[in-house]
C-alpha cells in the first residue's frame, strides 16, 4: 500500500513528507477570519450538505467535513491520504483499498470506522441524498469492509481515475442527528450539526444570516502532513448578503476579511474609501495562467 496515488507517473512527494511546500508549518494558530457568502449563497436553511432540499451553510464541506483522501495544490491529479493511512490500488484498476487511521476521530469523540465509510458512501448514493453524489459515485459497485479500519471500493469496470473518486468520499457518523432514542432521517437533517472528521465544528448557525465554525481542540488530525500549516484560525465566519452592492458595501466598511471579485465593473469603481486608503485593506491582482 501507498502514502499516494498520482493518475501518472510518481507523487511529487515521498512517503515520510512533513508537510507540502506551499504552506508554513510554523504558521500561529488563532484569530478570527470572517468571510461573506460566495457565489449564489445569499442565505441557508440547513446544516446538511449533501441532501436535496434545500440550501447548505457556506464552509461546511471545506471545514467540518473529511474525505479519505486530498489533493496537493502544487502537483497535477496526485491525492494523498486523510482519513485513510494508506492507498491500495489493484494493478488493473478494477477496486481500491483504504486503510484508516487508527487515531480517526468524530467532533463526538468516536473513532472513524470501515463501517462509518459504507454508511456514508451507501447514503450518498442511496435516495436520501442528493441524486448528484448517485450520479458521481456511480461507478463504484459497492464498498467492502474488510476490517474495522480497512475498506474496499469496488469499481462496475477498471478505471484509472476512479481512485480519486472514491478518495474523495465524505465521510460521516451515523450518529448524526440521534438524540436518545430519536433519530431524524437523513434527508431531514436540517440545523443539527453534523458529527464529522474535520478541523472545525459548528458553534454557531443563524439560517439566512450568519454561521460561525470554531477550530476543535481535540482535532486528531494535527500533525497530520497533509494538514500541517492549514487550518489554522481559530475561528472562521461566514456573513451572508443578500445583494451585491450591500456586500461590496460590507466590505469597504469593514465587516468581513476577504472577497475574491471577478468583475470589473467592481474591481475598478467599488473597492475605495479610508480603509482602503490607510491600507487595512489591500485590493491586489492575482493573474491566473488559464488558457
Amino acid at each position: 500500500a501507498a502514502h499516494a496515488y498520482a493518475y501518472l507517473g510518481e507523487p511529487r512527494y515521498p512517503a515520510d513528507f512533513q508537510h507540502f511546500d506551499y504552506v508554513n508549518p510554523d504558521a500561529p494558530k488563532g484569530g478570527q477570519l470572517t468571510l461573506s457568502n460566495t457565489g449564489v449563497n445569499s442565505s441557508f436553511d440547513k446544516l446538511n450538505p449533501f441532501s436535496l432540499r434545500g440550501r447548505p451553510a457556506p464552509g461546511l464541506l471545506e471545514l467540518v467535513f473529511e474525505t479519505l483522501t486530498i489533493y496537493s495544490l502544487d502537483e497535477p491529479h496526485t491525492q494523498y491520504g486523510l482519513l485513510a493511512e494508506d492507498i491500495q490500488v489493484a494493478e488493473d484498476f478494477s477496486s481500491v483499498q483504504f486503510r484508516l487511521h487508527a487515531n480517526a476521530r468524530f467532533n463526538n469523540g468516536e473513532p472513524v470506522t470501515a463501517a462509518d465509510v459504507k454508511y456514508s458512501f451507501d447514503t450518498l448514493s442511496g435516495p436520501l441524498a442528493s441524486p448528484n453524489f448517485a450520479a458521481y459515485f456511480s461507478e463504484i459497485e459497492g464498498v467492502v469492509i474488510l476490517d474495522d479500519l480497512t475498506v474496499r471500493f469496488d469499481f462496475k469496470g477498471p478505471g484509472r481515475d476512479l481512485p480519486f473518486v472514491a478518495g474523495s468520499l465524505p465521510v460521516f457518523s451515523a450518529h448524526w442527528g440521534l438524540t436518545g432514542d430519536k433519530a431524524v432521517t437523513f434527508d431531514q437533517l436540517r440545523m443539527e450539526p453534523p458529527v464529522a472528521s474535520g478541523p472545525y465544528q459548528v458553534s454557531h448557525a443563524r439560517a439566512g444570516r450568519d454561521v460561525t465554525y470554531t477550530r476543535r481542540d481535540d482535532y486528531w488530525g494535527e500533525e497530520l502532513p497533509v494538514r500541517r500549516g492549514t487550518m489554522n484560525f481559530g475561528t472562521v465566519s461566514y456573513k451572508l448578503y443578500k445583494d451585491r452592492d450591500t456586500q461590496v458595501s460590507a466590505l469597504r466598511g469593514g465587516y468581513y476579511d476577504f472577497f475574491s471579485e471577478i468583475q470589473m465593473r467592481y474591481w475598478c469603481c467599488q473597492y475605495i474609501g479610508k480603509r482602503f486608503r490607510s491600507g487595512e485593506l489591500v485590493k491586489k491582482l492575482f493573474p491566473h495562467k488559464n488558457p
